[in-house]
């Protein structure tokens, strides 16, 4: 692990949602090593627990946070626990994400109310608690977790897709408010990364557990990502190398929507 001192993310503090596995539990081992404080916020107990252990294992400093980020009282207190374990908060990387596989007429109102609030609301509520803080203190980064389906869209997926493209919209709307407080807000566009997500959404399609991965071969990196390589960007967002970075969405997806061959 580097020295606290010298991480691109060092003396700073990180709030990650999500956080219990995939994209999320990668980010925050990636953090960790560079230097940040990190709370692990996750429904899933077992999921966030076991982030925080594998955090302290590389040397790094974490807590786990237990939230529902699509409720208000939540998100208050998980900003409210990170100050109390870190003393700030520099870092709010918005990652909790879900996903209902179906069109317009298959998808109920409750899957489209429940992607709608773990996708959108949790963003507008944890950075409704965070930005003040991060005003109090000059300034600081918040990344959002758009989608490639964000930009543009995809088949059977409708509240994902309509979820995803409020993301990327809203940040570039927070980014121009908040811009003046030295808080940049940038989103980060993913494409089919290997996941568990990835795996759950293959089984809402019927189809195979490996069969999105496999699909991957059609892009032009003729693969699918890696949890670690979405990490990576979130890292320059999330550091000073992206000093004069704000509403932007940051597609990341081994060429899929360059087009094809």
């Amino acid at each position: 692990m580097n020295d606290k001192q010298q991480g691109e993310l060092a003396r700073k503090v990180a709030l990650i949602t999500g956080a219990g596995s995939g994209i999320g539990r990668a980010t925050a081992l990636l953090f960790a090593r560079e230097g940040a404080q990190v709370a692990v916020c996750d429904l899933n107990r077992a999921g966030g627990e076991a982030t925080v252990a594998a955090v302290k294992a590389v040397g790094g400093e974490a807590i786990f946070v237990e939230a529902n980020v699509a409720l208000a009282a939540d998100c208050e207190r998980s900003v409210r626990e990170t100050l109390a374990a870190f003393g700030r908060l520099d870092v709010l990387f918005n990652n909790a994400g879900i996903t209902r596989r179906a069109n317009v007429v298959d998808t109920s109102e409750a899957d489209w109310d429940a992607v709608m609030a773990v996708n959108v609301k949790s963003i507008f509520l944890m950075s409704k608690y965070a930005v003040p803080v991060m005003e109090s203190q000059g300034g600081g980064s918040i990344i959002n977790a758009g989608s490639g389906w964000g930009l543009v869209g995809g088949k059977d997926a409708v509240s994902y897709c309509a979820a995803k493209g409020a993301v990327v919209n809203m940040t570039r709307a927070m980014a121009v408010d908040h811009g003046p407080q030295q808080i940049r807000v940038n989103s980060v566009c993913p494409g089919d990364t290997d996941t568990a997500m990835l795996r759950n959404e293959a089984a809402q399609l019927g189809l195979a557990a490996t069969a999105l991965v496999e699909a991957g071969n059609a892009r032009p990196l003729m693969r699918v990502g890696q949890a670690e390589e979405i990490a990576q960007v979130v890292l320059f967002l999330a550091s000073d190398r992206a000093s004069f970075v704000t509403g932007s969405a940051y597609v990341v997806d081994g060429g899929g929507l360059a087009g094809s061959a």
